[in-house]
């Protein structure tokens, strides 16, 4: 069973970290979605940044290097160690923990994004992530989940705002 969308819009104050700190507004738009999948309901939770540009407006940095790794190595998989590693090799100026990228893979399991095998290897059995979806196909779930949130809450706001920006 599905259960409903859920869209919240608020403003917050944000530090920005240039050569002073200084405050900015943001408007956000916090979006808790369920969706149904075939082996049965999944709840996506997501933050929307509509400043951002690409992935990020949904994932953090690191969460989105180590999807693209996995999209780009859709055939053979990524174990978390080798996740991890890409990760901290394209992050400049920080490091995430292994830790962080196990929760998010497994997060994304959960949620219908990725998939795994288990097999053996140094130490136990270890996960191989493969895309359940690929990029574009995530993209245009994020999309349809998106839009269908709004159609359902505001639906009149939703249509006029399309028209505005096909003008």
């Amino acid at each position: 069973m599905c259960k409903n969308l859920d869209v919240n819009f608020g403003l917050f104050s944000c530090a920005r970290e240039h050569k002073r700190e200084s405050l900015c507004s943001v408007i956000f738009i916090y979006y808790q979605i369920s969706v149904c999948f075939i082996n049965g309901d999944l709840k996506v939770t997501l933050i929307f940044y509509p400043e951002r540009d690409g992935l990020s407006k949904v994932f953090r940095d690191y969460q989105e290097e180590a999807l693209r790794l996995i999209w780009e190595k859709a055939d053979e998989g990524v174990i978390s160690r080798e996740a991890w590693s890409h990760v901290n090799g394209k992050l400049v100026g920080k490091t995430i923990s292994r830790a962080s990228i196990i929760n998010f893979l497994n997060a994304m399991v959960e949620e219908g994004i990725l998939d795994y095998v288990e097999k053996p290897g140094k130490g136990g059995y270890h996960r191989v992530y493969k895309p359940k979806l690929n990029e574009t196909e995530f993209k245009k779930f994020l999309a349809e989940t998106i839009i269908s949130s709004l159609m359902k809450d505001f639906p009149n706001e939703t249509k006029e705002a399309f028209k505005l920006a096909a003008s």
